[in-house]
């Protein structure tokens, strides 16, 4: 009788063990199912408060790139679902922005104190009407660019845009009532005022030269492929004709490749 009542107790224990993890194993399963599926809007809804308002997403189509050398191309959206790439990933892959929208230096958007320059404190007597915060696209009149009070390769013009932003391009113009302007530049960038300035680059690893104007009224673009990410803009002169002179915009890119 002992044995018996002891073998039936064993028995008992199995089959409820046998029961409860039968239960638990659907259990288990459902709750990493909804944990993905939770996870997956709550990570794509902070992207998109970090991209800002302005920030639309890809319709009927999606960016395939191999980052290891092949060029970016754009294919229509497959029914085939992918693990998501990292954000720099999708950066570095990105060909273009389909969509830019001007960050605000022609509309007043941009505040004085976000543009600064080299030797600001220099800005005295005449050159008080030259400030950096007057490098304003279509700016007209006395004081409509910003022109350095020194001429070479030292100078930089600054953009503090408040926040990081993905940066799409920039345009340029020479100074309204002279034949004065920036020829080529190039681009540093960082997120973080305490990192060090990274130099935007070309597609052999070397700082990029951007060619610009080449008169003083039409203004020139150059598109950022990829685009980049950052909080503080440089613009560093490498050529100029007569002085360093310069009206400007910056493009914020609308959409991003997901």
């Amino acid at each position: 009788m002992v044995i018996q009542f002891h073998y039936s107790t064993a028995v008992l224990t199995h089959v409820r063990m046998r029961r409860k993890m039968e239960v638990s194993t659907p259990h288990i399963l459902l709750s990493i199912l909804l944990l993905s599926e939770g996870m997956s809007p709550r990570l794509h809804a902070e992207e998109e408060a970090e991209e800002g308002e302005s920030v639309e997403t890809w319709t009927g189509k999606s960016c395939r790139c191999n980052c290891q050398g092949e060029t970016p191309t754009e294919f229509p959206t497959a029914t085939t679902v992918a693990p998501p790439p990292s954000q720099n990933s999708l950066l570095e892959c990105m060909p273009e922005c389909p969509y830019h929208k001007p960050l605000g230096f022609e509309a007043g958007s941009v505040t004085s104190d976000q543009i600064s320059c080299s030797n600001e404190e220099q800005y005295t007597g005449w050159f008080s009407s030259w400030v950096p915060s007057k490098a304003r696209l279509n700016s007209q009149g006395f004081g409509c660019a910003w022109l350095s009070k020194f001429q070479d390769s030292s100078q930089w013009l600054q953009i503090d845009l408040k926040e990081v932003r993905v940066v799409s391009g920039i345009l340029t113009q020479g100074r309204c009532d002279a034949d004065e302007w920036m020829t080529k530049y190039s681009i540093q960038y960082r997120t973080n005022e305490n990192l060090n300035w990274i130099y935007y680059k070309d597609q052999t690893g070397n700082n990029r030269v951007f060619y610009g104007n080449s008169d003083r009224s039409s203004s020139v673009q150059n598109l950022l492929r990829p685009p980049i990410m950052a909080r503080y803009i440089r613009i560093l002169p490498l050529g100029w004709h007569t002085r360093i002179a310069v009206r400007m915009e910056l493009l914020l890119c609308m959409n991003k490749c997901s």
